[in-house]
């Protein structure tokens, strides 16, 4: 089933991305993405629990690429439950939860490889002088103590 996205206003709605942005994280995507099964697989040869080999076993409700990808933007876009989630992409809540966690942390990697991850920590004042070098505005949102 997954995301049946008809234009430019629905992919953003529904991934945050415009298709443009979407393209240029794809093929980083799936290239972490066979990483991470590559190494799954060679994992289980060397503790004998493989039983299949790469491609053998069912097809997944997500079978290419261009419908992982969207299953984890979807997820971060809108934050459904598990039920609406496994329901938007015709798989159990269960199944919805294992691949959220299984793709999640390659969503985070891609990112990371293409520098789009915010700065989240920042050690030294040193630190955060060299983060805003160059910045005109600076907000600082803070929450009064009671």
């Amino acid at each position: 089933m997954g995301l049946h996205i008809r234009d430019e206003r629905q992919m953003k709605a529904l991934t945050a991305l415009s298709q443009a942005p979407f393209d240029s994280l794809l093929p980083v995507f799936s290239a972490l993405y066979r990483a991470t099964q590559q190494q799954r697989y060679e994992e289980g040869l060397q503790s004998g629990t493989r039983r299949r080999r790469p491609g053998g076993g069912s097809k997944g409700k997500l079978p290419t690429m261009v419908e992982k990808l969207p299953f984890v933007l979807y997820y971060y876009k809108t934050y459904p439950t598990f039920d609406v989630l496994g329901t938007q992409f015709a798989m159990a809540r269960s199944t919805a939860h294992a691949n959220l966690h299984r793709r999640s942390p390659i969503l985070y990697d891609t990112l990371g490889q293409l520098e789009l991850l915010p700065y989240r920590e920042l050690a030294t004042p040193e630190a955060l002088k060299a983060a805003l070098q160059g910045v005109d505005r600076r907000l600082i949102e803070a929450t009064e103590g009671a």
